[in-house]
C-alpha cells in the first residue's frame, strides 16, 4: 500500500471549501484513496462527509493512502495540494 503523510496546509483544516476541492480533487485521479488522521481510521477521500466528519485542522498530520496500481503519482499530487492548501489539483508535481 502506497500512502504520503502531509500536514493540512489550509489554514481553517478540511473544512467546507478546502473539503471540497480536496473530494474534487480525489475524484479526480480516478483510483480509490483514503484519508486518514495520523492513528487514525481512514475514510473515503471521495466522499465529503467523510471528510468533513475527519474533523482535521490547519497543521493537523493526515495520512492519505491507496493500494491501486500505479498510484503514487495520484498520492503526490493530493499530498501537494493538501500541504500546501491549493485552490485546485496540480497537473505536475
Amino acid at each position: 500500500m502506497a500512502e504520503r503523510r502531509v500536514n493540512v496546509g489550509w489554514a481553517e483544516g478540511l473544512h467546507a471549501r478546502p473539503a471540497s476541492i480536496f473530494v474534487r480533487a480525489a475524484t479526480a485521479t480516478g483510483v480509490p484513496v483514503t484519508i486518514a488522521k495520523a492513528g487514525g481510521d481512514p475514510v473515503n477521500a471521495a466522499s465529503m462527509l467523510a471528510v468533513l466528519g475527519l474533523g482535521a485542522q490547519g497543521g493537523e498530520e493526515i495520512v492519505l493512502a491507496t493500494d491501486a496500481e500505479g498510484a503514487d503519482a495520484a498520492l503526490d499530487r493530493l499530498a501537494k495540494l493538501v500541504s500546501e492548501g491549493l485552490e485546485e489539483l496540480p497537473e505536475t508535481v
